[in-house]
């Protein structure tokens, strides 16, 4: 079982739940050069969406956010794991994180279905050192 996983930080964005809202806010990213790792939204409430931002570089994302008037709520931490698609193959992460005593709290995954997966790993501010020395990065 093959896998990296990467530290990263990842930040809020509340904006209204219509037609173009994520594609105008990636197209002003991609526009200032900002490259996301991961990119996820969901509802928050009848008329709010909640864009969530893993950005490669921080700096560049907050930098950009003060310049263009965006109001992010972060950083906070989180994991990203890419690895070899096979069954199993988030058990054994999750197991080093149960011995742990970490609780993850939410994760997101997607294969490309063929032999490639990514998963984000959510846990709470207070567990990130020991989950991170559990997973051994």
């Amino acid at each position: 079982m093959s896998y990296k996983i990467k530290r990263v930080h990842y930040y809020h964005l509340s904006v209204p739940d219509q037609p173009g809202e994520a594609y105008q806010l990636l197209e002003r990213l991609a526009d200032q050069g900002v490259n996301l790792l991961a990119f996820t939204s969901s509802p928050i409430g009848p008329t709010s969406t909640q864009l969530t931002i893993f950005p490669e570089d921080k700096k560049n994302l907050v930098t950009l956010a003060k310049k263009i008037g965006l109001s992010l709520i972060g950083p906070f931490p989180a994991f990203i794991v890419n690895g070899s698609d096979e069954l199993g193959a988030l058990t054994y992460i999750h197991k080093l994180l149960y011995l742990s005593n970490v609780n993850v709290y939410a994760t997101s995954g997607v294969t490309d279905g063929h032999d490639s997966y990514g998963y984000i790993i959510y846990v709470r501010q207070e567990d990130f050192e020991r989950a991170a020395e559990a997973l051994g990065i």
